[in-house]
């Protein structure tokens, strides 16, 4: 599947920065950058034309002509079908880590019952990405005390060991969703208006990818920025980050390093002092060992 389009100054800025680890070094023809994100590659050209090249290429497209302001569906309907997605009891799931070089990948499912909304207004809950740790780490405690929740952690020893060309990080995401979602309606047995996972991926290609798990969630609704629509994906994304700043915690504890969060130049500097301190072993248990960073942190070290 092929998506095109023009996006403005701005958005190609934000483009770049998004996709800045995941740049492929061989150069295209007038274009700025071409990157591969899971079952997707973007094409930015200089004449400001996207080209979105995959399975997954509507959802991406999808994504960034919301960033870039193109609506493809009238914007008074869409405030509506937003409105029910929003005002109902809802069991919604999302991740976080999947873009951390250290640290676990978290998933969570939460159950958020119609009447449960004001007591999370209150909190000001919504994206984990739009909220700070240390807020993160007051506001969590509060809504697991309230609102029932299932949540899964893969340490990055058991995603070295599942990664490959078969198994990439999207198959890994629908899987663990599916696991908390399944557990979650199987042993709370919620009534809901609807099941929301934050699209990372086409229904079809979902599905494809849990296909040989023992239980199989369906009925599943799929929404691009789910966690800015309903609370139960929001309060998910929040446990799901809560869960992360701790383990991650506990991950700069065991090697005695301040390690920085992300994928940036300061994750390849901590990488590299990891190595010299421990081996390039410790970066198989405590790193996503296939992100670009370890080719970086690696190729200036002498062993």
């Amino acid at each position: 599947m092929n998506k095109s389009f023009k996006v403005s100054k701005k958005t190609q800025e934000k483009m770049l920065k998004y996709y800045k680890d995941k740049i492929k070094d061989k150069k295209i023809p007038y274009a700025i950058f071409q990157a591969v994100d899971e079952d997707t590659t973007i094409t930015l050209y200089e004449s400001g034309k996207v080209l979105f090249q995959g399975k997954s290429a509507d959802v991406d497209a999808l994504m960034w002509q919301e960033i870039d302001g193109q609506s493809t569906v009238d914007k008074e309907k869409q405030k509506e079908v937003d409105r029910k997605y929003y005002n109902c009891s809802s069991v919604g799931s999302d991740e976080v880590g999947t873009g951390d070089y250290f640290g676990p990948i978290v998933v969570s499912a939460t159950y958020v019952k119609k009447e449960d909304i004001p007591f999370l207004e209150e909190l000001g809950i919504k994206d984990s990405k739009k909220l700070t740790d240390d807020i993160i780490l007051k506001i969590a405690p509060k809504i697991v005390k309230r609102i029932p929740y299932r949540s899964l952690i893969l340490t990055n020893t058991e995603y070295n060991q599942k990664y490959n060309t078969n198994f990439n990080m999207n198959k890994i995401k629908a899987i663990m969703h599916n696991k908390v979602l399944f557990q979650i309606m199987n042993e709370l047995k919620p009534t809901v208006d609807y099941i929301i996972v934050d699209e990372f991926a086409h229904e079809k290609r979902y599905y494809e990818y849990i296909k040989d798990c023992p239980t199989i969630q369906r009925n599943i609704t799929f929404m691009p920025k789910a966690e800015d629509k309903n609370l139960a994906v929001a309060a998910a994304s929040i446990i799901s980050r809560y869960i992360f700043i701790k383990e991650f915690d506990k991950l700069c504890d065991q090697v005695h390093l301040p390690l920085p969060k992300g994928a940036g130049p300061q994750v390849d500097e901590l990488g590299k002092e990891v190595v010299e301190k421990y081996g390039q072993e410790k970066l198989k248990e405590i790193a996503k060992y296939n992100f670009k960073n370890t080719s970086r942190i690696l190729e200036t070290m002498i062993f």
